[in-house]
């Protein structure tokens, strides 16, 4: 295995086809889609899946720098922008992949009776893991240019105290309740009571 890809299992905490989606995308991304300075190329990511640490790890999109923006539409899409060059490409999984891997997951998932064999799906796991990780991209990925709206930088706002808890939060994530400004946790925590 190339060092890189050790040093991103070591990260992830395990060695999974979730991860080497991600690990392939990234690597793709890297070879085709040019970028000089780190925030200049923003993830947008439609999935929580492990292949998002991947692309953290190997491209260095972080919420915490604002260049990677989750979707939650629980899918494998990635877009990626350049906000130098003013391009998008977006990538998904081909069809014949995201089916082998549901009929597999489902039938491992349908178990009758006496549970999910933990080893066998184990097996599984690593088996398809090499099987991604062997496979050319034009056959694993579909890649296409799209036109989207540059994604906006992030911004920086000024914190203010909650009446309710104390602790400071972002100002514009701030509500009003009972006459008090308050942040989300316990504007969420008052209208259930």
């Amino acid at each position: 295995m190339e060092e890189d890809l050790n040093k991103l299992i070591e990260f992830h905490g395990h060695y999974c086809p979730g991860l080497i989606i991600g690990y392939k995308v990234a690597k793709y991304v890297l070879k085709n889609f040019k970028r000089s300075q780190d925030e200049e190329l923003v993830a947008i990511v439609y999935n929580n899946s492990c292949s998002v640490d991947a692309i953290q790890f190997i491209l260095g999109c972080t919420f915490g720098k604002g260049n990677l923006i989750f979707k939650d539409y629980g899918k494998h899409v990635y877009i990626f922008y350049s906000r130098e060059n003013k391009k998008g490409i977006r990538i998904s999984l081909k069809e014949e992949i995201s089916k082998e891997m549901n009929t597999v997951r489902n039938s491992m998932l349908n178990t009758t009776g006496e549970g999910i064999d933990i080893d066998a799906v184990k097996k599984w796991k690593e088996e398809y893991s090499d099987k991604l990780l062997n496979l050319p991209e034009e056959e694993l990925f579909n890649v296409r240019d799209v036109d989207i709206p540059e994604p906006k930088r992030s911004k920086i706002y000024p914190s203010i105290q909650c009446e309710e808890c104390g602790e400071y939060f972002m100002e514009i994530r701030g509500r009003i309740i009972d006459g008090k400004i308050v942040c989300m946790e316990c504007f969420e925590r008052l209208l259930e009571n």
